[in-house]
């Protein structure tokens, strides 16, 4: 997701004073998750600024923020001492006051990758205890990282046109191109073979995601013959097809996705799969309680949470892949498993969603050793 989808902020008490529209001068500090850095105003406020770069010198002005709260929000609006990877954004509505669907911009394209680098790491460390090096790496099917969102979603203004909305803001800005949209349709296909999606249905939005996530958990798996799987919040069917070449006859994928549609198209996308409509918690609660060899997690944003975890801890799979769209959720996720004696052995992240702060990633659990003993 770039922005379009996102949540929108609650209205809130005001604690105090507003702050909106006050203008300081900081330096920024490291990047945050979010799309934003942090910066610290004298006193110690802390400010997430966005349009900013770590190691700037700007003038912040305020955009969300009271006497009372424990952080405000605000956008570069000045850069007095720019940082050697900042460039002119290629798209004219991606600024302060502009279009919300685009973060990264004014960052050069391989800066932007070792800054989502740095949240994945921070997110681990922090959530997780975790500490790794982190690789964004690029996958094929944009243009330096413009003209690479499939499906779009506008705002139909009123005598014609259409817009985007500004950040955390229901007000629209009008758009006549943007720039991260792909030129023409693509076609639901992964590694040679084609999909069925329902209209409006779930599909990465990133021509070459499919192709860099599947293979990415198959060399991670190593899916063999004759071996058991779970595919959970499997869509309509993306991870269970491949799964079941890999296992052959002898073997057996479960297919588990709470979206009726997309799970009925997963049994046509995936002959030889055996599928089940409903919640994965609810599901994996009341069935499919044997063991499994291997299983595929591919969450939405806010992750398995600890009630899926725990269920698929106690079917005692040699291997889990996580597929993960947002890197806090991940960590949460990989505390719980390491609480359940599952270590994360590889971890891989893809920068499917260019100009954005959005990073996915894989990550491959396996037994401790010393639960292994």
């Amino acid at each position: 997701m770039t922005g379009q989808r996102g949540r929108r902020p609650r209205a809130r008490r005001a604690r105090g004073a507003s702050r909106v529209g006050e203008r300081f001068e900081v330096v920024v500090g490291p990047v945050a998750h979010g799309g934003h850095c942090v910066a610290r105003l004298d006193g110690g406020r802390v400010v997430f600024v966005r349009h900013a770069i770590p190691g700037e010198r700007v003038v912040v002005e305020i955009t969300e923020g009271t006497d009372g709260d424990r952080f405000w929000r605000g956008d570069a609006v000045e850069v007095l001492q720019p940082s050697p990877d900042r460039v002119t954004p290629p798209c004219p509505y991606a600024g302060p006051g502009r279009c919300g669907g685009c973060d990264l911009q004014h960052v050069d394209l391989a800066r932007q990758r070792t800054l989502k680098a740095d949240v994945v790491r921070e997110q681990l460390a922090r959530l997780a205890g975790l500490d790794r090096d982190v690789v964004v790496e690029a996958v094929p099917g944009d243009d330096h990282g413009l003209g690479w969102r499939t499906r779009q979603r506008y705002v139909d203004l009123p005598g014609g046109g259409r817009g985007m909305r500004k950040h955390r803001s229901h007000d629209v800005v009008r758009v006549e191109t943007c720039l991260i949209e792909a030129p023409e349709p693509a076609g639901h296909r992964a590694l040679g073979r084609s999909f069925e999606v329902a209209d409006g249905g779930f599909w990465q939005v990133h021509p070459g995601a499919p192709d860099a996530l599947v293979t990415a958990v198959l060399e991670m798996l190593r899916p063999r013959s004759g071996e058991r799987c779970l595919d959970l919040y499997a869509g309509v069917g993306l991870f269970a097809a491949f799964l079941l070449d890999a296992v052959g006859e002898s073997g057996r994928v479960v297919a588990i996705e709470g979206d009726p549609a997309a799970s009925a198209l997963s049994a046509a996308n995936c002959p030889g799969v055996e599928v089940r409509a409903g919640g994965v918690a609810e599901v994996l609660a009341s069935a499919y309680d044997e063991s499994f060899d291997l299983v595929v997690l591919d969450p939405p944003r806010e992750g398995a949470r600890r009630p899926v975890v725990e269920a698929v801890a106690a079917r005692a799979p040699r291997a889990v892949a996580y597929v993960a769209c947002d890197p806090a959720a991940l960590a949460r996720d990989l505390a719980t498993f390491a609480e359940l004696g599952y270590e994360l052995r590889e971890l891989r992240a893809f920068d499917l969603f260019p100009m954005t702060h959005h990073v996915e990633c894989v990550a491959l659990l396996e037994k401790s050793r010393s639960d292994l003993r």
